[in-house]
C-alpha cells in the first residue's frame, strides 16, 4: 500500500509528542522513514513545502522513500490532495497527515488516513522490534543421512 507522508507535519508533530527524541532533521526523518518502510514491505513519498536544501544528496539511497518538494508555487498540503485526486486506486493508498485539509480531501476519495503522532508511533514501534532471524531449514529437517554418518565418525562414534 503506497503511503503518501506530509513531511513537515510529520517533523512537527516529533518535535511535539517526542521529547526524548530530540529535533530531527528532513534528512535524517527520510532515513528512518525509509528502513520502516522497508520493513513494512511498502513504498512513500514524503512531500515537503518548498525548494529543500540546496545539497540534496542527504536524500540520496533511500531505497522505498521517494523525496518531494513542493516548489516555490505551491505547498506540501496541495501536492499532496493533487496525488489523492490522480490517484487511480485512491483505497490503496495511505496519507499521513494531522491536517484537517488534507485528512479531509483524502477522505473524500476513501483513502486511508493516519495521523502524523500515530504513524511516529508505528514507525517507533516496528523499528525497536528485534529483527527475526531466519532458521536454518537443517534445525527443523535435521541433518541429512550423510551429515549424520559425518558427525558420529568425526565424533568417534561410527558403527
Amino acid at each position: 500500500m503506497p503511503v503518501i507522508i506530509d513531511g513537515h507535519n510529520l517533523l512537527w508533530s516529533i518535535q511535539k509528542i517526542s521529547e526524548n527524541f530530540g529535533p530531527v532533521s528532513d534528512v535524517r526523518l527520510c532515513q528512518i522513514v525509509d528502513r520502516y518502510l522497508e520493513l513494512s514491505s511498502e513504498n512513500g513519498e514524503i512531500i515537503f513545502d518548498g525548494i529543500g536544501p540546496p545539497d540534496k544528496s542527504g536524500f540520496d539511497n533511500l531505497n522505498k522513500l521517494e523525496v518531494i518538494f513542493s516548489g516555490r508555487n505551491s505547498d506540501a498540503d496541495t501536492v499532496i490532495e493533487g496525488k489523492v485526486a490522480e490517484s487511480t486506486a485512491p483505497g490503496r493508498l495511505t496519507v499521513v497527515s494531522s491536517d484537517r485539509r488534507v485528512r479531509k480531501a483524502a477522505r473524500m476519495r476513501k483513502v486511508t488516513v493516519i495521523k502524523s503522532e500515530v504513524f511516529w508511533g508505528n514507525v517507533q514501534k516496528r523499528l525497536s522490534r528485534k529483527r527475526m532471524i531466519k532458521e536454518p531449514a537443517a534445525k527443523r529437517d535435521g541433518l541429512s543421512e550423510s551429515e549424520t554418518k559425518q558427525w558420529l565418525k568425526f565424533f568417534g562414534l561410527e558403527q
